[in-house]
């Protein structure tokens, strides 16, 4: 293993940042560590760079435990949000600054930069400064610094936070081409779902300071281990429902619930792909109205109100939606054809600690 964390915990004062996190990097993976704010990516990756110091467990990196090894013994190249470039320095010796530093022959720095301009398509801006460039030329050049000294770990904070939408996407996909051409073990920090989920081959998602699951891009949007998990991936509606009568119910929605005693309360959840609709009003068992539409380009994301007032969410792609003949205010019939149970009774007001524990697939009779 490339990096290993044994049960690391970070407490800055009687603030816990990071609690018993366990977790392992094969060389060559390109890891995202997801969460919100304070949810404790930033401080891991930290201490993986040797900015921080675990207050407790292990951490290892190619087998070696380092909690005390010095940033500068580690041979971990780290890439910050804002870039941090010399200003003063061009581009060719920002990226020769960390091969300078330990006194590399003048020729073997020449060469690796020269190749790391022309790998980063920045050949033939060498002289320029850093205020020279976009931001996306700035972070690239920050990247290829990182990477000069040839580190058997990359660590990116935030990567393509500073730059515009645009440039994000496509540093993204340069970032997944140098990564199939360079193979260097690499770990990202992001708060956007959409980056980790095209980018990386897996996914640690944070919260508070604590694990809440690791695994591929498909198995955390389609198999979340909880109700935090699957909220915070990807959109998803959840309803709140009471077992009566041998079915889960809410308004005119009913769910089979499969042996749940009477009087029991289900969070139910579901995604909007997930929910089917049709103009033919006779097609599927439930209505709505078309209350809202957003358009997203090839998709479309609407917005259901049912009779009683529900508010459900869908999305289908525009030549559907076209053909369909649909717009803002018609009548539709629908169906959920997929659902999980995110918790039952006392862990339904908790979502951060109800486990999805089962799933359903169904299109008639709900």
């Amino acid at each position: 293993m490339s990096i290993e964390l044994r049960q690391v915990s970070k407490r800055f004062g009687s603030v816990s940042a990071v609690e018993d996190v366990s977790l392992t990097v094969a060389d060559g993976e390109l890891v995202a560590l997801l969460g919100p704010s304070g949810g404790g990516k930033t401080t891991v990756l930290r201490m993986i760079a040797g900015l921080e110091v675990p207050t407790s467990g292990d951490l290892l990196v190619r087998g070696e435990r380092v909690n005390d090894v010095p940033v500068q013994k580690r041979n971990i190249g780290f890439v910050f949000q804002s870039y941090a470039l010399f200003k003063t320095m061009s581009v060719f010796d920002n990226v020769a600054f960390g091969l300078k530093i330990r006194n590399t022959p003048q020729a073997e720095i020449e060469a690796r930069v020269d190749e790391l301009l022309k790998l980063f398509g920045l050949d033939g801006l060498g002289r320029r400064l850093p205020h020279q460039l976009s931001g996306g030329q700035r972070q690239r050049v920050a990247i290829a610094r990182a990477l000069a000294p040839r580190p058997s770990v990359l660590l990116l904070d935030e990567p393509f936070g500073a730059v515009d939408a645009k440039i994000r996407q496509e540093l993204r996909e340069w970032l997944v081409r140098l990564h199939r051409e360079l193979h260097v073990t690499t770990i990202f920090v992001t708060h956007d779902q959409e980056e980790a989920m095209e980018v990386s081959n897996r996914i640690v998602i944070f919260s508070r300071g604590r694990l809440e699951q690791i695994g591929s891009p498909r198995e955390v949007y389609e198999e979340p281990k909880n109700e935090f998990v699957a909220r915070f991936i990807g959109v998803l509606n959840v309803l709140e429902l009471t077992v009566r009568g041998g079915a889960a119910r809410l308004k005119e929605l009913s769910f089979p619930t499969h042996g749940v005693p009477e009087g029991q309360t289900l969070r139910i959840g579901f995604r909007p792909y997930a929910v089917q609709i049709s103009r033919n009003l006779q097609e599927y068992p439930h209505s709505a109205v078309i209350r809202h539409v957003y358009f997203l380009g090839v998709q479309l994301r609407l917005e259901l109100e049912t009779p009683s007032g529900l508010i459900l969410r869908t999305r289908i792609v525009k030549d559907e939606f076209l053909r369909q003949g649909l717009e803002q205010g018609s009548s539709v019939s629908f169906q959920i054809r997929e659902y999980r149970v995110l918790s039952t009774g006392a862990n339904s007001l908790s979502p951060e600690v109800a486990t999805v524990h089962w799933a359903a697939n169904f299109a008639e009779g709900i």
